[in-house]
């Protein structure tokens, strides 16, 4: 139901799962095992993966901490998008894949939920994009000693703040990974 017109393909995007994001992340181990789940079912559909990987100061661009866990392998065919905004939109070529594959539904997954999950889920919404949360397959580390609420919380949060997002001719929602159905 996507406002894109003539986009009726689905993709899972696969947002900075990264050795340096997620080292130390809650529930690394089950969120990463989640994603790659759905890589592979994603794969067995014919539904495309898109790999997106932040860089920064902090995070320097073909480092070590910079590279998608090993448990993650991308396909050579599978389109990798470079950002260094949290919305994964921003100043990217991700909005030419989506249309060049014929997307207008994205599920989405990776990390990190407080902060580049959230600003893509906005962007692709904002965008006219049906945009699916996966609820156990994003994640983030612990930030409350800057006053941000237990991660377990902060995730918590989102998937019920997305489960009721609204906006006309589009839809969102968050699912459980085991739930997860690209073809409809």
């Amino acid at each position: 139901m996507t406002t894109l017109p003539d986009r009726p393909n689905t993709a899972l995007i696969v947002i900075d799962v990264q050795k340096g994001v997620v080292k130390g992340a809650h529930e690394r181990d089950t969120v990463v095992a989640n994603i790659a789940g759905l890589v592979e079912q994603a794969r067995r559909d014919g539904v495309p993966v898109i790999w997106v990987q932040h860089h920064d100061e902090e995070l320097v661009k073909d480092s070590d901490a910079w590279k998608i866990v090993p448990e993650l392998q991308p396909n050579a065919h599978e389109p990798r998008i470079e950002k260094s905004y949290g919305d994964a939109f921003e100043a990217t070529n991700l909005e030419d894949v989506l249309a060049n594959l014929g997307v207008g539904r994205l599920i989405v997954t990776g990390a990190e939920t407080d902060a580049c999950i959230r600003s893509t889920l906005h962007g692709a919404f904002t965008r006219g994009y049906d945009t699916t949360l996966v609820g156990d397959a994003h994640t983030a580390g612990d930030k409350s000693k800057w006053g941000a609420p237990p991660v377990d919380q902060v995730i918590a949060h989102t998937n019920l703040y997305w489960k009721w997002q609204a906006a006309p001719g589009r839809t969102a929602g968050t699912v459980a990974a085991a739930e997860v159905d690209f073809k409809s």
